[in-house]
Parts: C-alpha cells; sequence; structure tokens
C-alpha cells in the first residue's frame, strides 16, 4: 500500500456534474500528482473551467450535482464535503488564480489590506507580521517598490501587475494545490509567457502542484507536465506532455494541434462545426458528429477511458 507522501495529490474518478437534466461533466478521471503540473485544455464549453470550480467547492450545490469521487491524499474524498470543510481548505490547502485579475480584485479595497486579509484570518499573523509577509510577496512575484504598492487600489496598476497581484494573494498561505484558469488571456502578449512562468516558478519553489486551465495547446507544451484535452464534459486524451503532443492519438487533439498558430504557419486546419448542445449530447462519443475518422457506432456507444501507446485515450479509431 502507498504511504499518503506518494500517493496523488488529488485522485479524481467518474467525475460528474448535473446542472438540472443536462450533464455538464461525465465521468470525468484524472490525477494531480505532487509537485507536478497539469494542463486542462480544450475549447470553450469543454468543461475546464467548471472542473477547476468543482474542485476549489466554488459551485452552488443548490444548483448543481456533483458525483464520482475527488480523493485528497489526506482529506479523503471530497464530494459531497459542506462548506465547513472547504473553508478549512481553500487559501490553505487550494487557492486559484482566476482568469481577469480586474474583476477578481475588489475595487473598494487596496492591494495591501487584499492580501493581509487571508494572512490575518487564515494564518493569524499580527497586523505588522501581515504587513511584512504581504510585501515579501509582492517582491516574490516581480513588482518593484513593493511597500508602497500596499497602498495602490487595483486600478492603478497595469494588468500584468494586477495579475501579479492575483498570484500573490493566492500564494499568500502556502497551498500545496494552485488553480490557474486562463491567467494570461487578460494580458498582452508581451507578458503573457512572464506570468506563466512566474506561476510555475513559484509553484515549484513552494513544492505545491499547480493545475492549468488552457486554450492554447503550444503554452500547455511549455508550461505542464501532464496534459489533459476535454470536449463537452468527457476526457478524450491524457498523459505527459511529450508522449501526447509528441504522437497525438485521438482525432480532437490533433486538431487542436493544426490550431496551433506559429511563425511561418501558411495554413490553419481549423476544425469543422462545434460543441453540440448539453441538452443534445449523443450517448456515445461527444466529439463523434465532428470527427473524420468516426465509426458507425461511436455515436451510439462511449469508448472508455483506457491506456494505450503511454497515454489514456478514449476513441474507438485512433489515428
Amino acid at each position: 500500500m502507498s504511504s499518503v507522501s506518494e500517493a496523488p495529490l488529488l485522485d479524481i474518478r467518474g467525475l460528474t456534474l448535473h446542472r438540472g437534466a443536462r450533464k455538464i461533466l461525465d465521468g470525468v478521471d484524472l490525477t494531480v500528482e505532487r509537485s507536478r503540473s497539469l494542463a486542462l485544455v480544450g475549447e470553450s464549453g469543454a468543461g475546464k473551467s467548471t472542473i477547476a470550480m468543482a474542485l476549489m467547492g466554488l459551485l452552488d450545490s443548490d444548483r448543481v450535482r456533483i458525483e464520482g469521487e475527488v480523493r485528497h491524499a489526506t482529506e479523503g474524498d471530497l464530494v459531497g464535503a459542506d462548506e465547513t470543510v472547504w473553508a478549512r481548505l481553500r487559501g490553505r490547502r487550494f487557492a486559484m488564480v482566476f482568469q481577469d485579475a480586474a474583476s477578481a480584485l475588489n475595487p473598494c479595497f487596496t492591494v495591501g489590506s487584499q492580501i493581509t486579509s487571508p494572512l490575518r484570518r487564515l494564518m493569524g499573523l499580527s497586523r505588522a507580521e501581515a504587513k511584512s509577509r504581504a510585501i515579501e510577496l509582492l517582491e516574490s512575484v516581480g513588482l518593484n517598490d513593493a511597500a508602497s504598492r500596499l497602498s495602490a487600489y487595483p486600478h492603478q496598476l497595469s494588468g500584468g501587475m494586477q495579475q501579479r497581484v492575483m498570484i500573490a494573494i493566492a500564494l499568500a498561505c502556502d497551498p500545496e494545490l494552485l488553480f490557474a484558469d486562463e491567467p494570461t488571456s487578460a494580458l498582452d502578449v508581451t507578458i503573457q509567457a512572464q506570468i506563466v512562468r512566474l506561476i510555475l516558478d513559484q509553484t515549484r519553489a513552494r513544492g505545491a502542484s499547480c493545475v492549468f486551465v488552457l486554450h492554447d495547446l503550444a503554452l500547455a507544451s511549455q508550461a505542464c507536465d501532464t496534459v489533459v484535452v476535454l470536449y463537452a464534459g468527457q476526457v478524450m486524451e491524457a498523459g505527459p506532455t511529450e508522449v501526447l503532443l509528441r504522437r497525438p492519438r485521438h482525432p480532437y487533439t490533433r486538431a487542436l494541434a493544426a490550431c496551433v498558430l506559429e511563425i511561418e504557419t501558411e495554413t490553419l486546419e481549423a476544425p469543422t462545426g462545434g460543441i453540440p448542445s448539453f441538452d443534445r449530447m449523443p450517448p456515445g462519443c461527444r466529439y463523434a458528429d465532428r470527427c473524420p475518422r468516426a465509426l458507425a457506432h461511436c455515436a451510439d456507444t462511449r469508448p472508455p477511458l483506457a491506456e494505450f501507446d503511454g497515454r489514456s485515450l478514449a476513441c474507438w479509431n485512433p489515428e
């Protein structure tokens, strides 16, 4: 039997999420290893952010129903955990960098108050200790003149500075797992790589795990140890980055790879069609109606997520 230190940080099996009669996530399996980075990739509507929000306990239990297992190495199964449990985990164990820092930061409070609040509430630091720690955090994420930034309001900072503040807040209590939900989508391309590198450097320095929510397969290839490809709430393909992207086997992963824009790219092979409505999902593979390799039974019979060629794959007719 594996010891706690050898067990994955999170082991997710059969994660299924219902909103009314619609099944938004459908039997998602994935593993978050300790001190490793994982990317959830796919088109809008794939379920990437929904998974991150579910794993942070941020979804309204009156509006959604979650099934399956989310097993934490020491806390056990978190599916069905009440708000008391999540309040203990958020900040101290799990933290999140949201997509748009300008919207996530409170415009009515200074940067200093938003960083020191979790330090005082969750870690019990005094006012002076929290201020000193806040300055250290801002310096660690690359903000110059950190002491003076404490009195600034979010609107007085650039987009890149705001995102660095968000990262500092998320890392304030040294969480073991950080979720980064499209952390560069609202930023200029010139600083996107800086922010991704900052998140990776800071989590690795702390021995923490990181789950990125991304559209960009090229960015995932540069930043993450493992890639999980999602489509309409189902896992299509998952595995070590170098294995999966060197030779993608699922037609959908290949379609995503064909959309990567690189210097000297002359043509882009954008996939036709779009994600089907959650009100009319096929009972089999949800990608079947767009797949150039679909067989007669693909839309009727869901392929199992099975080990194949060094990765997990759900496809009846792989490349």
